[in-house]
């Protein structure tokens, strides 16, 4: 068993985890040029190893945020600019943590189960090409060590 696979089975650290999950995500990428595959992948592997409520990408299309390729319950199919965590994250260009989204103003709940949330733009020469939104069904689940590995992985895509 490869020392990154035991580190995702076993109780690591968020940032062993992260670190294993970034040489995955590297070789998820590797050789495939079709980005919604990628992306389906991504969401995949953030998920199982994390468990979070909700793990997905919204794409900027036509002045909106369109669902793209996620894992969990239904979602949302579009989100306006500027509106709730997702589409505030597109308006100003950077990471958005919300530790408890009832108290976040204009929060868009698409489930109530979702509790906290992050939101971490994708980039493409400078431009907001689309958001990687992650839901937590637990009150104050992120920090910035997710932000910090969060950006690192959607730099990849």
């Amino acid at each position: 068993m490869s020392k990154c696979l035991k580190t995702l089975i076993d109780s690591s650290s968020k940032e062993e985890k992260y670190r294993c999950l970034t040489a995955q995500i590297d070789a998820i990428l590797d050789g495939e040029p079709d980005q919604i595959a990628r992306l389906a992948n991504i969401a995949a592997a953030l998920k199982q190893t994390f468990d979070f409520f909700w793990v997905g990408f919204y794409l900027v299309k036509a002045g909106s945020l369109v669902l793209g390729p996620f894992q969990g319950p239904i979602a949302c199919m579009r989100i306006a600019y500027g509106r709730g965590v997702c589409g505030t994250a597109w308006k100003e260009q950077k990471t958005i943590i919300v530790p408890d989204v009832e108290l976040f103003p204009g929060h868009i709940a698409c489930s109530s189960e979702s509790k906290s949330e992050i939101v971490t733009p994708i980039f493409s020469g400078g431009e907001v090409i689309g958001v990687l939104d992650i839901d937590s069904n637990q009150l104050d689940d992120f920090d910035a060590t997710d932000a910090v590995f969060l950006e690192e992985i959607v730099r990849k895509i």
